[in-house]
C-alpha cells in the first residue's frame, strides 16, 4: 500500500476512495440513529437562524463527512508537494491523513473541527508563504481573518492566532507591523460581528463569546483507556518519524527545516487546546491530523526496509478497522 502511494500517480484517488470506505466500514455497520451536527458556536447561532442539528440523515452525514476528508485529503497532498515538504512528489500525505481521519468514531461524521481543517491547511500554504516574502502584513492580515472566521465555527481555533506570531519568528526578521496586522485582521472579522449583535440587541452579551478562554487547564481527564489502544501504532510512528527527522534535519533545505518546526508547534496547539470547550469530545483532536500526516509520510518516504514499513501501515490500519468493531 505505502509503495503505491509513493508514486505521485492520479489513479491514486481512486485507492484513496476506496481506502476511505475500508476504514469506515466498521463505523457505518454501527452507526447510531441519529447524528448531532454542530457547526457555529453558540455565540453564533443567530448567523443560522434555522434548525439544522439533525438536518442530515446519518449515512448522508457519514458519506459528507468522508467527501470533506477526501478533498481536505488532496488540498493537503497539493500542498506538501507544492513546497517540497518530502523532497519529491507523492500522495503519501493524502494517505496518511485519510486514515489518521478513522482513528475515533468521532473523526468520520461532520463536526465543527472537521470544517476547520480546511481552514488549516488555508492557513499553512499563507503561512509557508513568509519564506519567500519581502512584505507579509497583508499575508498576516488574511491570517488573522482566517482565524477569527475559526473562531466563529469552532472557539478553540482561536489559539491558532499563535502559529501567525510563530510562524513569523521562524520565517521571518522581527517587524511589529506584520504583527500588528494579524491583530488586525482578526478584529475586522469580530468588528462586524459586534455590528451584528449589536442590531440584534446583544451588544451587552458580546464579551461572553471570549469567558471560555479563562477556563482552567484540567488536571484528570475520565477516558477509558481502553478504547485508545488503536494509538500505539500513532505514537510508534510518531517516535519513528522523530528518528528520521533527526537523522535527516540538516540534510534538508532551510525552509523545509523551519516548516517541520511550524507543524510541530501547530500539532501541539491543536492538541493542547481542546479545554476550551466545557464537554471533552474527542473530534477536537482532528485539528492535529493535518500535521500529524505529514509527519507521518515524512517517516514512510524515507523509510528504506520495505518490509518494516508496509507492516507498520497495516497494522495501523488494522487497529483501526478492529476497534471500531470492538469499543469496550
Amino acid at each position: 500500500m505505502i509503495s503505491i502511494f509513493k508514486i505521485f500517480n492520479p489513479l491514486n484517488i481512486l485507492w484513496l476512495a476506496i481506502l476511505l470506505f475500508i476504514t469506515r466500514i466498521g463505523f457505518i455497520a454501527t452507526v447510531p440513529d441519529k447524528l448531532e451536527f454542530i457547526f457555529v458556536e453558540p455565540f453564533a447561532r443567530l448567523l443560522v437562524p434555522v434548525s439544522y442539528e439533525y438536518a442530515f440523515s446519518p449515512g448522508l452525514n457519514v458519506f459528507l463527512a468522508g467527501v470533506l476528508v477526501l478533498g481536505q485529503a488532496l488540498l493537503l497532498n497539493y500542498l506538501v508537494n507544492f513546497y517540497n515538504l518530502l523532497g519529491r512528489s507523492t500522495f503519501l500525505p493524502a494517505l496518511m491523513y485519510v486514515t489518521l481521519s478513522a482513528l475515533f468514531a468521532p473523526f468520520m461524521v461532520l463536526s465543527a473541527p472537521l470544517i476547520c481543517n480546511f481552514l488549516v491547511i488555508w492557513m499553512l500554504f499563507k503561512l509557508f508563504s513568509f519564506y519567500k516574502s519581502d512584505d507579509a502584513k497583508s499575508t498576516a492580515y488574511d491570517l488573522g481573518m482566517i482565524v477569527a472566521i475559526g473562531s466563529i465555527i469552532y472557539l478553540p481555533y482561536i489559539y491558532l492566532f499563535l502559529s501567525i506570531w510563530i510562524a513569523l519568528v521562524i520565517f521571518k526578521p522581527f517587524n511589529w507591523r506584520e504583527w500588528v496586522s494579524g491583530i488586525l485582521g482578526y478584529i475586522t472579522i469580530f468588528f462586524f460581528f459586534a455590528v451584528f449583535y449589536y442590531l440584534n440587541n446583544k451588544l451587552g452579551s458580546f464579551y461572553h463569546i471570549w469567558a471560555p478562554l479563562g477556563t482552567k487547564f484540567p488536571n484528570r481527564i475520565n477516558i477509558n483507556y481502553y478504547n485508545y489502544l488503536v494509538l500505539i501504532p500513532v505514537l510508534l510512528l510518531l517516535g519513528l518519524y522523530f528518528f528520521k527527522l533527526q537523522q535527516n534535519y540538516y540534510k534538508s533545505y532551510v525552509q523545509v527545516r523551519k516548516s517541520f518546526q511550524l507543524l510541530f508547534i501547530i500539532f501541539l496547539i491543536g492538541g493542547l487546546s481542546f479545554y476550551v470547550k466545557t464537554e471533552f469530545n474527542l473530534n477536537h483532536f482532528l485539528l492535529c491530523a493535518v500535521p500529524a500526516a505529514v509527519f507521518f509520510s515524512y517517516y514512510f518516504i524515507n523509510a528504506n526496509i520495505r518490509w518494516m514499513y508496509e507492516s507498520l501501515y497495516l497494522l495501523l490500519l488494522i487497529s483501526i478497522i478492529y476497534f471500531q468493531f470492538n469499543t469496550f
